[in-house]
């Protein structure tokens, strides 16, 4: 990712047309670009009405000037915001107008991302919550949108600071005491620091729990319905949707194609995929349909094993079971319980429903919650992502060996300190305190161009 000082320029508004249309210009000093583009000069953070004209002194469009003066803006640097119609020719008109006219100026077209990326390098946020603007841009329902937001205004960002206050104030104390052996013997006792440090992980256990509910709102599960021919898949799918997205029949092998809808349950994305009956067969076209079974049985989250309870054939059992990853949960899932005179209650993996009736769906969604780890009653939670996560348990892990070395009664305060130097820099790392340029490079080129 380019990142310099050069003035840069983009469109701020989604593609297509709209009632309104932004062009987002950032940089050192633009007072003589905008005058250079206008004609005048701006009031920062007053609202001018002008007309935007060509080389020519032909008008673009008219609308809104806003000029925000560094710091006080998105990026910390001077910001010039142009409000005019939402129309693809007019915004494309006006972007390059502002290019031709900050050629002088040396402006550039924006990376993916750099306007965040400037806020971010400019301490006008942090890594976590730069994040959380884009979770925020791609949330699917209320409750992501709401963490995201909890994120972006910094509640995640607080708990890791916190933290890491924490982790700093006791790495103080002992880094103080390895400079002077003579006071090692009676570290560990007068600066309770046994206790501090079991605090410390306290806390990163409840951050580390509430970040994993985070991601589940972010990530959602991909769960597949696997099983043989007539089982009932397409009327699950149907059932839990409320809608008739399969088709049904009697006939054997009617789902020749992976059919898939994403549902809300408390706010997380289930994506549904009800695929091809899994059966030996000579037709070509079910028999494609079923490879592609089994590629998504591989990739799945969850896979409901669905089973006719009034077959004794578990056949497909085993073979299923092979083919899943190591983080799947394979669930035994028996439809047409209505068929049967006193299904048995439901068990962690063994669930028994109705298409038909209902029965059995309330079981099955809040199984698929908790495998999702949602915890009912708890506020909404910020949004995570899987590095969050891997930095979490990563601090956890060193301070989990730090306290093994404190157990050694004073012997090992060197190798405590530097755990507890390890887990200050993971966490460090979910905030952008230490983190690497290319990691920042990826993180920034996931976000539109404008933004």
């Amino acid at each position: 990712m380019t990142s310099s000082s050069q003035p840069i320029v983009a469109i701020a508004t989604a593609p297509g047309r709209g009632g309104i249309g932004i062009i987002r210009v950032s940089g050192p000093n633009l007072g003589p670009f905008i005058f250079s583009l206008l004609g005048l000069a701006l009031t920062p953070r007053f609202a001018h009405y002008c007309v935007m004209r060509d080389e020519n002194h032909v008008a673009i469009d008219q609308g809104i000037a806003l000029y925000f003066k560094a710091p006080h803006s998105y990026t910390g640097e001077d910001v010039l915001e142009l409000q005019g119609h939402g129309g693809p020719a007019v915004m494309q008109t006006l972007l390059r107008r502002c290019l031709s006219v900050g050629s002088a100026f040396n402006v550039r077209m924006a990376d993916p991302g750099e306007f965040t990326l400037r806020a971010f390098l400019n301490d006008k946020i942090d890594l976590a919550q730069a994040e959380a603007i884009a979770d925020l841009i791609d949330a699917s329902s209320e409750a992501a949108a709401r963490a995201a937001m909890s994120s972006f205004s910094g509640v995640f960002s607080s708990k890791i600071n916190s933290l890491n206050d924490a982790i700093i104030h006791l790495r103080m104390m002992v880094e103080a005491t390895l400079d002077f052996p003579e006071e090692e013997i009676e570290f560990l006792e007068k600066y309770q620091a046994k206790e501090r440090l079991t605090t410390i992980q306290l806390q990163l256990s409840e951050i580390l729990s509430r970040s994993k509910q985070g991601m589940v709102l972010r990530e959602g599960l991909h769960v597949v319905l696997a099983g043989e021919p007539n089982v009932g898949k397409s009327s699950l799918l149907n059932a839990l949707a409320g809608e008739d997205l399969a088709i049904v029949t009697d006939i054997a092998g009617t789902t020749r194609d992976k059919v898939s809808q994403v549902l809300y349950l408390k706010g997380i994305p289930i994506t549904i995929v009800d695929t091809a009956g899994l059966r030996d067969t000579t037709d070509k076209i079910e028999s494609m349909g079923i490879e592609r079974s089994w590629a998504e049985i591989a990739r799945a989250d969850v896979v409901l094993n669905l089973r006719d309870p009034l077959s004794d054939d578990h056949n497909l059992d085993e073979k299923i079971a092979k083919h899943l990853s190591s983080n799947c949960v394979l669930l035994t899932v028996f439809n047409k319980s209505d068929l049967l005179m006193a299904p048995s209650e439901p068990t962690d993996k063994v669930i028994y429903v109705s298409a038909k009736t209902g029965c059995g769906l309330n079981d099955l969604t809040e199984r698929l919650l908790s495998i999702a780890g949602w915890q009912p009653g708890h506020e909404t939670p910020w949004l995570a992502r899987q590095r969050h996560i891997d930095a979490l348990e990563a601090a956890a892990s060193h301070l989990c060996i730090a306290n093994t070395y404190a157990m050694q009664n004073d012997r090992l305060l060197d190798l405590f300190a530097e755990e507890l130097r390890l887990a200050h820099e993971q966490l460090g790392s979910i905030t952008g305190q230490m983190t690497p340029d290319e990691l920042l490079g990826e993180i920034f080129s996931n976000f539109c161009i404008g933004k």
